[in-house]
């Protein structure tokens, strides 16, 4: 404790930790609105061009940056050449730092500095130096101007996957997000099934392509750094800035009050940001860099190749005994992050005879990190097709397969599960999809020109809770129609998921005001710090910090007013009394002293004829179902405000219990006879994530999800030339992701389901398992449609055309 802390009374906090099962609150409160499909707070602001992102912050005196990249994949800088811009006009530096730039982004979450150091050539496209001027365009012009010469050692780097695969070596698993595994025998468990399916699956690098590129405007008052930047994890990237650059907490503030997408790639600080920091230093000037697509592209993260192998054995009814999952992904030189592929793997389904194994390829390519359901997006490609395949094989349903390997509990690690509501997604989702009518022999639906084909894959992405913090202030507001507002105050970042909204749902809820009387503050390091966005966490975590802010301040009115914590009701922005409470053994005792107290007095008054002095304080009186104005309560407190945090930890229940959302992802697609082009007719998908804030954000969520399968099942694959590690498709035109004539009308049900082991809002994470699965469904309704298995991701035409049926 400081002696500042010391000195000043420390801020109500309500504090808890998931060590137990717990309540929720929002079964208790009035306005029922968490859950509803209201539209975003934000809307307005983002359809009419008024929310702030990060390019189009504007300080006076601002100047422009632009990148410039190395043309080679490995090698030295030996000079940069800087006379070729003297004639542009407007140009004012080229700013070096070989020692501070940034080689590559940071991981979400790290509290260190990425990689520094760009003397040294790692990957083409590499930021090597930045170009400043007055205006974007003559940045730009002198960006492609610069002259740099470089020692070519491209003929030593390491560019192609495949060939590379023998030099794979283990993982640093103590860095990684999941970790190898070995329960029982399996390769002689696999030896001795009855039923055997062992298959090698490919998939390719993808890019996050987030709408916004990254971008970072960057100015120093005195010793401070401000930073507008587009980053996903607000608390962990300023520890990272403060690294790069030797800086104190005090001396870096960092602001993302909008984030137009990430996916992954800005979890972590991107070198434009340190970049724009050293150069507005050195200028003393406000500086804008925002990285071209291209560099987007080539300069922050892809999601790893991988070659997956996936080994079944199972017994003639199909009950599995022996679950094999082992991968090979790549990344940079030095670098720790590997593709966490067999995450769901270890839970999904029954066998007593399991592996996890990890290694790792060094090649000379961007880097490698997360990507929206790092692992699950790709990992159950392989499982989930595999899985199809087998039930092919054993001619069983693949939901009965299915139904048949559903574990009592965690099989690897030997836990319960909070819940598990696999079954229930894929019964429901096969009731609304129509599965009954599906033909299960392959090819033999032909419409016209197009065969047509259905499949299915369970979909789940594990749960987690993050350390967050939350303030809520409640203040008298008359331009309010309840003549009182609060304001909610977190570092946690909206990135186009809804935080905003339902964020303001669960303060509105717990408060008893409508939204419009909630104003939340949101992404900047001057706030509480919380998990940020990623991972399917941010709801969750940052949400019950809000959550445990706004209940402190419930508690803060119950005391005022006389009630205790679980018979006050806030409604419509008045406070009532509502349901009785029975007195645990310790308030008994405490209201028994108070009786004597009570006692003591009047004895004293009789005795004496002095009365002693009565608490100055107010008695409302709720016996007739009065209720009071919580403005009016508000207005009595210093500065008519009153303020608490939140904070959520982490503890023994996700060690416990197994926590995961579960889902069921149903396709149908048409191939074409002829050219073996592939259209995706119809997708439904079925998920149970906990209690659901807001079931229009959800589902736009699993849109989302399953568009993003779309794209992984079919077209998404960055192309790098082995000759010298170019991206060659590093823009939207030629990395090809989903686009309105590539999807259908989507269906999405929301499966019901509480979890009181998750947190005080019994939420999970949604967004990344309804992608998780997707791809494999359309695989699977490919097979289906034209009796094809492809096991080298994207399924494009050139795949199919030779084994299409006549």
């Amino acid at each position: 404790m400081s002696l500042l802390d010391s000195v000043l009374p420390s801020e109500p906090t309500k504090k808890m930790m998931m060590n137990e099962p717990v309540g929720s609150l929002f079964s208790e409160t009035a306005s029922n609105l968490v859950g509803k499909p209201i539209n975003r707070v934000d809307g307005s602001l983002k359809v009419s061009g008024q929310a702030p992102y990060s390019a189009e912050i504007h300080r006076d005196n601002q100047v422009y940056g632009v990148l410039v990249s190395a043309k080679i994949a490995k090698g030295q800088v030996e000079n940069i050449d800087s006379s070729a811009l003297e004639d542009i006009p407007g140009i004012i530096k080229v700013v070096t730092d070989p020692k501070q730039f940034l080689r590559n982004p940071q991981q979400g979450g790290e509290t260190k500095a990425p990689t520094q150091g760009v003397s040294e050539i790692f990957y083409h496209g590499q930021p090597i130096a930045v170009v400043i001027a007055e205006t974007f365009e003559a940045a730009t012009e002198g960006a492609h101007a610069l002259k740099v010469s470089y020692k070519d050692e491209t003929e030593q780097a390491a560019l192609n996957f495949t060939k590379e695969l023998p030099n794979a070596h283990e993982v640093n698993e103590k860095k990684g997000s999941d970790k190898n595994a070995v329960n029982g025998d399996p390769e002689q468990g696999l030896a001795d099934s009855e039923v055997t399916l062992d298959r090698f699956y490919h998939t390719p690098s993808q890019s996050n392509s987030p709408m916004e590129p990254h971008a970072t405007l960057a100015y120093w008052e005195e010793d401070k750094l401000i930073m507008y930047t587009s980053n996903q994890m607000i608390a962990s990237c300023k520890q990272q800035v403060m690294d790069a650059l030797d800086l104190n907490k005090d001396q870096v503030q960092l602001i993302s009050y909008y984030v137009g997408g990430g996916f992954g790639s800005k979890l972590g600080i991107a070198p434009e940001s340190i970049a724009a920091a050293i150069a507005a230093k050195e200028l003393d000037r406000p500086v804008l860099i925002c990285m071209a697509r291209s560099q987007v592209m080539e300069a922050t993260v892809r999601r790893s190749n991988t070659r997956q192998r996936i080994a079944i054995g199972c017994d003639k009814d199909g009950i599995i005994n022996t679950m094999i999952h082992d991968t090979v992904s790549s990344n940079l030189p030095g670098e720790a992050f590997f593709e966490p592929t067999a995450l769901s793997t270890k839970y999904l389904y029954r066998g007593e005879n399991r592996r996890v194994n990890y290694e790792q390829v060094d090649v000379n390519q961007v880097l490698s990190g997360s990507m929206r359901a790092p692992g699950e997006a790709v990992g159950m490609i392989a499982v989930e097709c595999a899985m199809d395949e087998l039930a092919s094989q054993l001619n069983i349903d693949p939901i009965e397969l299915r139904r048949r390997n559903e574990p009592e509990k965690d099989p690897t690690q030997d836990i319960p599960f909070s819940t598990r509501q696999l079954i229930a997604c894929m019964e429901q989702g096969a009731k609304q999809f129509g599965w009954e009518k599906r033909n299960p022999k392959p090819a033999s639906q032909l419409e016209g020109d197009w065969w047509i084909g259905t499949g299915m894959a369970a979909s789940a992405r594990g749960n987690q809770l993050k350390p967050s913090e939350a303030r809520a202030t409640l203040q008298v507001d008359e331009t309010k129609d309840l003549g009182v507002k609060a304001v909610i105050e977190t570092d946690m970042t909206d990135i186009g998921t809804g935080s905003y909204t339902v964020f303001s749902q669960v303060a509105a809820e717990i408060l008893g005001l409508p939204i419009d009387h909630i104003e939340m503050k949101l992404g900047d390091s001057s706030f509480p710090p919380a998990s940020g966005s990623g991972g399917s966490v941010g709801a969750a975590s940052a949400g019950s910090g809000v959550y445990l802010a706004c209940e402190q301040l419930r508690d803060m009115l119950a005391e005022k007013v006389g009630l205790y914590p679980d018979t006050i009701q806030l409604d419509k922005g008045q406070i009532k009394r509502s349901g009785e409470h029975h007195l645990s053994n310790t308030e008994a005792a405490v209201e028994a002293v108070k009786d004597k107290t009570e006692g003591f007095k009047q004895k004293v008054n009789k005795k004496t004829g002095i009365a002693l002095p009565e608490p100055a304080t107010r008695v409302y009186d709720f016996s007739n179902f009065q209720s009071y104005a919580l403005a009016d309560i508000v207005s009595e407190y210093d500065e008519q405000k009153l303020s608490a945090k939140g904070q959520i930890k982490p503890g023994k229940n996700g060690k416990s219990h197994r926590q995961s959302s579960f889902g069921a992802n149903f396709a149908e697609v048409a191939v074409h006879k002829v050219t073996g082009e592939i259209r995706i007719k119809r997708m439904t998908g079925a998920f149970a994530a906990g209690r659901i804030l807001n079931h229009k954000t959800a589902t736009s969520q699993c849109y989302g999800g399953m568009v993003f399968g779309i794209g992984s099942a079919l077209m998404e694959e960055i192309i790098h030339d082995k000759r010298d590690g170019r991206i060659c498709n590093h823009d939207l035109a030629e990395y090809h992701v989903p686009v309105n004539a590539d999807v259908p009308q989507l269906e999405v049900i929301l499966v019901e389901e509480d979890d009181p082991y998750t947190n005080p809002m019994h939420i999970k994470g949604i967004g990344e398992t309804a992608i998780s699965g997707a791809a494999a469904a359309i695989a699977n309704a490919v097979y289906n449609a034209v009796g094809v298995r492809v096991y080298d991701f994207p399924i494009t035409l050139d795949k199919l055309l030779y084994e299409m049926p006549e």
